[in-house]
């Protein structure tokens, strides 16, 4: 039976593992350029790694955007790992930390085709769909 833990992790000690998801996923899956996915927005945001049998297969970012709200942003699983409900657990983990540090919302923009994952994890769309990384996004947010 396979082993999943989520950790919180050091942006510039975890660079690499961090670097090789979202390259895999964005990247290479997605076409999304390296100047848009490596934004300069990571060094300041709370990163979170999941390791499936002590490798690291799915990452996310959190980042407050105002007072007592944050953004969960750069949800990346790899294919390999995928269907094994990583994801959730991610999201799950972001979500309880945002908590415990006492914010009040969370926002994503969610890819339209996982719109489901965050719709059952509580978060509402807000708005139209828009084009992000030449990709359908819808705001979604959930209140903690």
């Amino acid at each position: 039976m396979s082993q999943l833990e989520i950790r919180i992790v050091s942006y510039s000690q975890d660079f690499q593992a961090i670097k090789d998801i979202r390259t895999k996923v964005f990247q290479e899956e997605q076409g999304v350029s390296a100047e848009l996915e490596f934004d300069g927005l990571d060094g300041g945001a709370t990163q979170l790694l999941a390791y499936l049998d002590a490798r690291p297969v799915g990452t996310t970012r959190i980042r407050c955007i105002a007072a007592k709200t944050i953004k969960i942003e750069r949800l990346a699983i790899l294919p390999d790992a995928r269907k094994q409900g990583i994801g959730t657990k991610l999201m799950l983990a972001a979500l309880k930390l945002a908590k415990d540090s006492n914010y009040k919302k969370a926002v994503v923009h969610a890819q339209e085709y996982i719109k489901g994952l965050y719709e059952r994890l509580g978060f509402v769309a807000t708005g139209d769909s828009f084009t992000e990384a030449g990709i359908p996004h819808i705001k979604m947010i959930k209140k903690l």
